[in-house]
């Protein structure tokens, strides 16, 4: 099979040039990469123009197509006909160099694969359970590995308010676990969501579905939705062999009362998605736990004295009293 990459970036020249770097040295080399380039100066431009890479297209889009979702789809607009695969990297992604191997052997071995994703493996939070050990309550378990739950977790577990659906399944109250909690060991597993840094899908399926341009700029859960309403079309897949290192860069994030107001009221539509006629039940979690990690929010600020929490807090408040009187635009 054919496959294209598409790298969409944002003022991170440095952060793109060491991704091309560890995808030149891919077992397996996409037959065409195409960067979409949403940066309003030209050091992108210059660093690939100083620096050969194969196969490689590159694009600058104006103010009109800027934004992670808008230029997914300019990218799309723009490939060869001969690819049956499209992959989606983010530019703060560094990959092992089977990344693409595993990735394509994914969809050979699961003809119905509709998408497949990959794992970050940098936070090392998994450990081998011990036999003798006993469960404690502030661990997540899965098979033969353990991981901290992290305080948040600790305290919705201890509330009633933990999902009990497998990584990657989102429950009817949203809220549910990240592929984080699959430990690397090399498993495929089904799912309905992974990330869309690190994800390839079949091109046929954006022949049906596109991303949606409603995730404006920075695109916080962009990738959730996307894969949410592919889910409903064919099954996804998580393979945890095909392994990337996830190196976060600050630049071009939002500040931090935007993303508060983003996790909310994005968050409310990937719910809806999902479940687009949620129970009582369901409901009163999805909001109980709103107001809880908002909540939290304001508690790092005050108590544990973390830049920018307080602003991410008033940002979510402020999102979920919106949704009492305005709601977002849902499929």
């Amino acid at each position: 099979m054919n496959f294209s990459l598409i790298i969409c970036t944002y003022c991170r020249t440095k952060s793109l040039k060491r991704l091309l770097e560890s995808v030149q040295d891919q077992i397996l080399y996409p037959d065409e990469i195409l960067i979409v380039d949403g940066s309003g100066d030209s050091e992108t431009e210059i660093m690939l123009s100083e620096n050969y890479y194969k196969r490689l297209t590159y694009f600058q889009v104006d103010e009109e197509n800027r934004g992670l979702t808008k230029q997914r789809n300019f990218g799309i607009s723009k490939l060869g006909d001969d690819s049956d695969i499209l992959c989606f990297l983010d530019d703060d992604i560094v990959l092992q160099p089977d990344y693409f191997d595993k990735l394509m052997s994914t969809f050979i071995q699961y003809p119905d694969a509709k998408g497949v994703g990959g794992a970050i493996i940098n936070a090392d939070v998994w450990k081998k359970k011990s036999e003798n050990k006993k469960i404690e309550f502030a661990n997540y378990y899965y098979k033969d590995w353990v991981r901290k739950l992290g305080s948040r977790n600790i305290l919705r577990k201890r509330l009633g308010l933990l999902s009990k659906e497998l990584p990657g399944i989102m429950p009817s109250f949203s809220h549910g676990f990240t592929i984080g909690f699959y430990p690397p060991t090399g498993e495929i597993h089904k799912v309905e969501y992974f990330m869309g840094g690190v994800s390839a899908y079949r091109k046929e399926l954006f022949d049906k579905i596109k991303f949606s341009d409603y995730f404006e700029g920075y695109g916080l859960y962009e990738d959730m939705d996307f894969c949410l309403r592919a889910s409903k079309l064919g099954q996804l897949y998580l393979n945890t062999s095909a392994q990337v290192y996830h190196l976060h860069e600050e630049s071009g994030r939002p500040d931090n009362f935007k993303y508060g107001k983003m996790v909310v009221a994005n968050g409310w539509v990937v719910w809806k998605i999902k479940s687009p006629n949620p129970d009582i039940s369901s409901i009163y979690k999805w909001n109980l736990i709103t107001l809880l990690l908002a909540s939290i929010r304001l508690k790092n600020a005050f108590i544990d004295n973390e830049k920018g929490a307080f602003k991410d807090a008033l940002g979510r408040f402020s999102a979920w009293v919106k949704l009492g009187f305005f709601k977002p635009p849902y499929y």
